[in-house]
């Protein structure tokens, strides 16, 4: 049979036969019977292959298994491996985009094999195997499979903003873990912005000196994090916004801004006045110095420049960038209206773009930025991170330059899993059809990154808001773009995430620890499984005054951005499974929200989770009763259902849906 078909059928198949495999393989082929996985499972390298990275990865494999299994496994001797490894060429001391990551795991009752063509193969091997293994009848095992698999798209990425909040070297680390055994294979490193610099430069001190309050990386722990990210077959790809964004350095060094300082480093968020002047040649001269030394710091071949959402308000309001726009025939003579200001400043952002990616290539690096960075002053070396979605990114490849989408996989909107996971690279996502590009311009779409923007973040919820939805995102860029099922998503998911645990990061365990410290020794959780965050933007415009120091520990920093409780009460009320349904519903109409001050903000919400599961159940008795409603009760208790979709505490009630579906069956 041809394994991709068969890969296509697996994939449909229950959650109960189904391996918790994400991303799904490009060829998967089960077997009958399985490999038991026990004390004695060890992996060997065939032809005596000594790779110290690989022979760590292996010894990383085998304590995630122990964490995964209970198991202590003994120490590696002779005899016959329950692992062997094949593979030709070891990693390289830089990755590059593109390299080989393709391989084959074999698996029978009595062994299996992992042949790769090189050592980056061998780590997305390593990476499935942990995945594979799962509670059998006699213990723990691996399914007997013949998986044959590579990357769709070559640049899968997750982007993590430390400027806003600063994450501290061990939250990367247990992210470049959870990213690596999805395969995500690019960590985006957003290292500065109006509320932070973060990494130290000895050229230029001030800049973590005066613009990090204390909080940035030394050179030393960049270091090591590149390091830590390569042995993992991660790249990791610096970002310093210029010339937008830049408030924190400005702070330390004023004389590189369009307007009088002195400067502040941002508290609040938003999109900030103060930017680079583009026309003095002093500031090239600084950033020349600053990228030469950024450049030897990162090892990989793409620098990101940010380059997005300069209001130009200071370019503006300064006399001698007016004069210069009007010398070089970006500005008009006489008074300008606004959308000749906006024309010419945008005209005088791809000036300074043309500026900056000569210093970029002069230090062997490609330039990358978000979708405002494209213009005709750029090599097509260049490449478009498209943040406004697919025709932007569809209009940069038509002109002949390589983009990645982010649009679609923003984190921090707390969207679903099935959004990220239905947006892909190569569709239009209102006709779900490719997109109208040739062959040639396809090809120039390197895949995709997941966006975790730190506003309202902070280093104990980070991980919630990453995980798991970002292993759907990873799906999406390393699957065939056929294997796009929801329902097999979700129950792979939900197996991955408990998975996530055993590499190290925390979205599971927080979770219930910052309800006990909200409600202590008291029923909260009843209440946060079927809420969630706002979604978009919402907390921006939800009338509290965030800023830097706002403590993130209410409820709605808690609650998961999915409700997956709410999520399974919707399907138990589509496929009419009324005991769990009458349960849940019983359930939330006696809820008492608990007696705990910070929670006292979420009473709307627990009254109206009592609301719904009365209404539940009377339309659940009307439902399997004799008798039909009452004239009026339908409607009447749609508009007290619509009412309860209305966020307090900046928290929505997430099954309301499902019983508005359930009430207006009774029509």
């Amino acid at each position: 049979m041809h394994r991709f078909a068969l890969a296509l059928l697996t994939v449909t198949a229950t959650a109960a036969t189904t391996p918790a495999l994400m991303p799904w393989p490009a060829q998967y082929s089960s077997g009958t019977g399985e490999l038991a996985i026990k004390p004695d499972f060890s992996v060997a390298f065939a032809n005596n292959q000594n790779n110290t990275l690989l022979q760590e990865a292996a010894q990383r494999l085998k304590q995630r298994l122990q964490r995964q299994t209970f198991i202590s496994f003994a120490d590696s001797g002779g005899g016959t491996p329950t692992l062997l490894v094949k593979y030709q060429k070891p990693l390289s001391d830089v990755q590059s985009l593109g390299e080989d990551e393709s391989y084959r795991l074999s698996i029978t009752p009595s062994g299996a094999t992992l042949t790769a063509p090189t050592a980056l193969g061998v780590l997305r091997g390593f990476a499935t195997f942990a995945q594979l293994v799962q509670r059998s009848p006699n213990g723990f095992a691996v399914p007997v499979a013949e998986i044959v698999d590579s990357p769709r798209f070559p640049w899968r990425g997750l982007m993590i903003d430390v400027a806003r909040h600063f994450m501290p070297i061990g939250v990367i680390e247990r992210n470049l873990e959870a990213m690596a055994a999805v395969k995500l294979n690019v960590l985006h490193w957003h290292l500065s912005d109006n509320q932070g610099f973060r990494v130290e430069s000895k050229r230029y001190p001030k800049l973590q000196g005066q613009g990090s309050d204390g909080l940035f990386y030394t050179q030393d722990q960049v270091r090591h994090i590149i390091r830590f990210a390569h042995d993992r077959g991660i790249r990791v790809v610096p970002e310093f916004d210029m010339p937008g964004h830049t408030t924190a350095w400005l702070v330390g060094y004023p004389e590189l801004a369009a307007g009088p300082g002195p400067f502040e480093i941002g508290r609040t968020w938003g999109i900030f006045d103060p930017a680079m002047d583009p026309t003095r040649e002093e500031v090239y001269t600084f950033l020349a110095g600053f990228i030469a030394e950024m450049a030897a710091l990162f090892p990989d071949e793409y620098f990101h420049i940010g380059g997005d959402e300069v209001n130009g308000n200071q370019w503006n309001a300064n006399q001698r960038i007016t004069a210069f726009k009007r010398e070089h025939g970006m500005l008009p003579a006489g008074v300008p209206t606004k959308a000749q200001q906006d024309a010419a400043n945008e005209k005088l952002q791809a000036y300074f773009n043309s500026r900056i990616e000569p210093i970029v290539r002069k230090n062997s690096k490609k330039m990358m930025g978000w979708d405002e960075i494209l213009g005709a002053e750029l090599t097509k070396s260049a490449v478009i991170q498209s943040w406004r979605g697919q025709k932007s990114l569809g209009d940069a490849v038509a002109q002949g330059y390589q983009g990645l989408l982010s649009s679609g996989y923003y984190l921090d909107l707390a969207q679903p899993a099935r959004q990220h996971y239905l947006i892909d690279p190569m569709l239009d996502p209102k006709t779900g059809q490719l997109v109208s590009l040739t062959a040639e311009q396809q090809s120039h779409i390197l895949g995709g990154e997941a966006c975790m923007w730190s506003e309202y973040v902070s280093q104990e919820t980070v991980d919630s808001r990453i995980w798991p939805r970002t292993a759907a995102i990873a799906e999406r860029l390393w699957s065939p773009a056929s294997v796009r099922d929801v329902d097999s998503m979700y129950a792979r998911l939900e197996q991955v995430s408990r998975n996530l645990d055993s590499v190290g990061v925390v979205h599971n365990s927080v979770y219930p620890d910052m309800l006990r410290r909200l409600a202590p020794d008291a029923d909260l959780r009843t209440l946060a499984d079927v809420v969630e965050p706002v979604k978009g933007y919402a907390r921006s415009s939800s009338g509290i005054k965030y800023t830097q120091q706002t403590p993130l520990t209410r409820l709605v920093d808690a609650a998961r951005p999915e409700s997956d409780a709410s999520r399974h009460f919707a399907a138990d009320v589509a496929s009419q499974n009324w005991k769990a349904v009458r349960s849940a519903l019983t359930t939330w109409k006696t809820y008492h929200l608990p007696n705990a001050p910070g929670v006292q903000e979420a009473a709307p919400v627990a009254r109206n989770l009592n609301s719904l599961g009365a209404i539940g159940l009377e339309a659940l008795a009307y439902k399997k009763g004799a008798k039909p409603p009452p004239a009026g009760w339908v409607s009447s208790k749609l508009i007290e259902l619509t009412a309860m979709k209305k966020p307090h505490a900046e928290l929505l009630l997430m099954p309301v849906d499902a019983v508005m579906a359930l009430v207006k069956s009774l029509n």
